[in-house]
């Protein structure tokens, strides 16, 4: 069974304006809301693609529960946590060239919450797969990815993280099964800007390998992506063709695309182009991939 963890999951208010102005009244064109957070958009394109999963994290108040109401709607399966006080944040997209984002800060995550998420991850069984995706809510402690992957320790559970600067390098020790930083978020692990040459970016992925992560998949946006599997090889996928109209969640669903291109074949030569055009779907229209989206893309590239 494969579990996704979003800490602060939120409803994304996707609204398009032609010629935002700062400071004037702007009214919008289109108006669309989506269940929104890195883990519940692995669990959403897994739903696509026919592999069930299990999104957990908190939801709170009435946006919670409506975040509720549209992943039943989608046939997603999960089982949060319930906060009593707050409401789970509602992020607000602006969908306009450049694309600009106001993101809320959520409910307030007390120490009785936290242990009951620990309680429900404690449960995984041997083999299960759990995918840690994105930030920390301040009110989580800082080492939340360490406490939960030495909770796990034990059981022979595969993790996957995607997640960024300490957050990712304070767990390469426990051995995650898979890691997916962009080619940006590599650099910056080493101090460096973004890299484009593969030969670099084949150079710092093998030294998180050496640090312990099994699998280091770079994805590189129009360059397709990168991975290092657990053997040493390296292969290497470009990206198909077609136009950016939304970035955000097209790194979640490359990861969606991997592991369950993963599952159905053991191999990841095939799990890497289902990663990729998974990622590329999602990115080339307003929402997440469906089943559909993706296909047509395997069928080109």
């Amino acid at each position: 069974m494969i579990y996704t963890v979003t800490f602060n999951p939120s409803l994304d208010y996707v609204v398009q304006i032609d010629d935002f102005r700062i400071g004037e009244i702007n009214r919008t064109k289109t108006e669309t809301y989506y269940p929104g957070g890195k883990g519940i958009n692995v669990s959403l394109v897994l739903q696509n693609l026919g592999v069930t999963s299990k999104a957990l994290g908190f939801t709170a108040g009435f946006s919670g529960q409506e975040l509720k109401r549209l992943l039943d709607k989608a046939g997603c399966s999960y089982d949060f946590v319930d906060i009593a006080a707050g409401c789970t944040r509602i992020n607000v997209k602006v969908a306009e060239n450049p694309e600009t984002a106001i993101n809320a800060q959520g409910p307030i995550i007390g120490k009785e919450e936290f242990t009951k998420l620990l309680a429900k991850l404690e449960q995984l069984q041997q083999d299960d797969i759990l995918v840690l995706a994105g930030s920390i809510p301040k009110t989580l402690p800082n080492d939340i990815y360490e406490q939960i992957l030495q909770l796990l320790a034990g059981k022979v559970v595969h993790t996957v993280v995607d997640a960024t600067g300490a957050l990712l390098l304070n767990v390469l020790k426990y051995h995650p099964f898979l890691i997916k930083p962009n080619h940006e978020e590599l650099g910056e692990l080493f101090g460096l800007g973004a890299l484009h040459d593969e030969q670099e970016i084949i150079t710092y992925a093998r030294k998180l390998q050496d640090m312990g992560a099994c699998n280091v998949l770079v994805s590189r946006g129009k360059d397709g992506a990168i991975l290092l599997d657990e053997t040493g090889a390296v292969h290497t996928g470009a990206s198909p063709k077609g136009v950016l109209v939304n970035s955000v969640g097209a790194g979640d669903s490359m990861v969606a695309g991997f592991l369950a291109g993963y599952l159905t074949s053991r191999d990841y030569k095939t799990a890497l182009r289902l990663g990729i055009c998974a990622g590329s779907a999602s990115a080339f229209q307003e929402w997440l991939a469906s089943k559909e989206d993706i296909i047509k893309l395997m069928q080109v590239l």
